[in-house]
């Protein structure tokens, strides 16, 4: 419409100053997504004037992208089909209206563009947006002129003879506004070029030097699957920064992907997620896109083309529909199958390949039965067996003992692998999950939870005559770890080496925390913490009969003497089991240790002969 204080102008059907701050600020990340935008309106252009000439029956021009660039001014000229005046009005100045979507509705999988808005992106670095443009549809349309600005106003105008175009096209001419002269940079301009039309299936170039490469790696003739890998990996080294360990080929024909998963060559982090190469009709859409492989794969890196995926308002990413959802559990079957032709017909590889990445597989494993089952014979856990796999432990120990942390797992492990308990350590992520899995994935195979019980039930019993020869020092460490709810037993075991055992169950502790807090709280917590009181069992010091240090405790008469021995082996039981040490434990142990040292320096001691 036009703009009454301005004649001959028209304003944009929007307030343009706010859309170029929205633009600027909120929807693009950066203002380098203009040569994006630029080329995207290109390649469309050319698409469909391909489509108009293929309908007509006729050969067009060879499609092209020219981009010039000195520094302080850029064009970008495409052979495309262009804009008669009305369509200039109604499609480069109202916001949300689109020649793709009205026109073309039909053939809308060819075009990139989809919000009508990717020319004001230029805004972001200029001032004045100038496009010259003449149309194929209309042999006898003129070259027209569409001159907008940043005040939200735009001109239109017919050109006359010297200056029109020969040919239908189009050719937009921008300037940078002062602040922003680095975007135009020659060498920045074609670095972008080739970062986001790379694999456009139109040429381009900027300044006469090419920028696009056709077709993409992964759509390339190979002789074989092994060139293609090696050409594949080629690709991730030089682009990616990575050699990948291997090479996944991903492709789903019904929804118009196809690209490659690059299994990275160092253990991944799955709380960051995949970051993956996402392009859109050979468009690079974005190179962090999220949720395009399932939270498990988090060791594959993905490359893709797509032409169906909808990109989001800012097209620097994925929407996350019902499309997208079934392309991710499509990719996500892919790297199944891959894993398990791995299992089937490369060992060494696997191998290979869960030495780094063995914590994906095992997040995979626990969402998969199948694939469980087969990756059964090659994941590795801590046990009281060693570093073996599940399914070698698992037909040496029918019952399989479950330490739930890895505190459980260190205080236990010594002494049970010594008694033949076999004990999984599943403090680790995921393998709680897939330990639990063993009974439906093997025959007679049973999974128990690990408890305090288990261990002491195991140790061999002392004969009462021996057990009351040592009642003195039974006496003297209960006396002295009573305060900390802590018993004391005598039982025999192996190996030797291990004078005194600390053994306590999550209840126990829990125990633990609730009496601390309750006698540090006021009288209100401290009798609702008194209401939450339980009869859990308490801790166990157990003391070993086989160990020659216990066994010499006997001998010891001074009373004080005796009380540091015991909680000195109170604290390296404790320090076993690799758990943080409670203040009170702390200094329970400062305590003994400069007992012994003091009696140590003043060369005293209540022992007399050796057993």
């Amino acid at each position: 419409m036009p703009d009454e204080s301005t004649p001959g102008s028209y304003a944009f059907q929007v307030d343009l100053r706010g859309l170029v701050d929205l633009l600027s600020a909120h929807l693009y990340s950066s203002p380098r997504v203009y040569i994006r935008e630029l080329l995207q309106n290109a390649v469309d252009a050319t698409t469909a004037r391909g489509q108009l000439d293929q309908a007509a029956g006729r050969e067009g021009p060879p499609a092209a992208i020219t981009i010039a660039a000195t520094g302080g001014a850029l064009s970008i000229d495409d052979h495309g089909i262009g804009l008669t005046e009305a369509e200039a009005h109604q499609f480069l100045a109202t916001i949300g209206s689109s020649s793709k979507r009205d026109d073309l509705e039909g053939a809308r999988r060819e075009f990139l563009g989809q919000f009508g808005i990717g020319l004001l992106a230029c805004f972001t670095v200029a001032d004045r947006i100038r496009v010259v443009t003449r149309s194929a549809r209309d042999p006898q349309a003129p070259t027209i002129e569409w001159l907008a600005t940043a005040d939200g106003t735009y001109g239109v105008r017919v050109l006359d003879e010297a200056s029109s175009r020969q040919v239908a096209g189009t050719t937009v001419f921008l300037a940078p506004r002062p602040g922003s002269e680095r975007w135009f940079a020659p060498g920045l301009v074609a670095g972008l070029a080739r970062e986001y039309g790379t694999f456009l299936p139109c040429p381009g170039s900027v300044n006469g030097a090419a920028t696009t490469e056709h077709p993409a790696p992964w759509d390339r003739p190979h002789a074989s699957d092994r060139d293609r890998r090696d050409g594949l990996t080629a690709y991730a080294a030089e682009q990616l920064g990575f050699t990948p360990l291997d090479v996944i080929p991903l492709d789903v024909p019904l929804a118009g992907v196809r690209g490659a998963g690059f299994v990275l060559p160092r253990p991944a982090n799955p709380v960051e997620g995949g970051k993956h190469r996402v392009y859109l009709k050979g468009m690079l859409l974005s190179d962090q896109a999220a949720g395009l492989l399932p939270d498990w794969a988090f060791f594959v890196r993905a490359v893709i083309d797509t032409d169906t995926l909808r990109p989001t308002a800012s097209r620097e990413g994925l929407y996350q529909d019902e499309t997208l959802a079934a392309v991710r559990d499509a990719l996500g079957g892919q790297v199944r199958d891959w894993l398990t032709g791995l299992a089937a017909q490369d060992p060494r590889r696997l191998a290979a390949f869960l030495s780094v990445h063995a914590l994906g597989v095992k997040a995979l494993a626990t969402h998969d039965r199948e694939l469980a089952r087969i990756m059964l014979p090659h994941l590795r856990f801590e046990t009281t067996g060693g570093q073996v796999t599940l399914a070698e432990f698992a037909r040496a120990h029918p019952v399989v003992y479950l330490a739930p942390t890895v505190e459980e797992f260190r205080q236990a492990a010594t002494i049970a692998a010594a008694q033949g308990i076999g004990v999984v350590n599943g403090g680790y992520t995921y393998d709680s999950d897939i330990v639990r899995l063993l009974p439906e994935l093997m025959d007679g195979v049973t999974v128990e939870p690990l408890d305090a019980v288990v261990i002491s039930q195991a140790l061999d019993p002392v004969p009462p005559a021996d057990e009351l020869a040592l009642a003195s020092v039974l006496a003297a460490a209960r006396q002295a770890l009573d305060p900390l709810d802590c018993d004391v037993i005598l039982r025999a075991y192996h190996p030797v080496t291990v004078p005194a055992l600390y053994l306590d169950s999550r209840a126990a502790r829990a125990e633990r925390t609730r009496a601390e807090l309750a006698a540090d709280a006021d009288d209100l917590w401290a009798d609702i913490l008194g209401a939450l009181k339980s009869t859990a069992p308490r801790a166990q010091l157990v003391l070993n009969y086989h160990s020659p240090v216990v066994r010499r405790l006997a001998r010891i008469t001074d009373q004080p003497l005796l009380r540091a021995a015991v909680e000195s082996l109170y604290g390296q039981a404790l320090l076993m089991t690799h758990r943080p040490l409670r203040p009170a434990d702390a200094a329970l142990l400062n305590r003994a240790f400069s007992e012994l040292l003091q009696r140590a320096t003043q060369a005293e001691g209540g022992v007399d002969g050796d057993d």
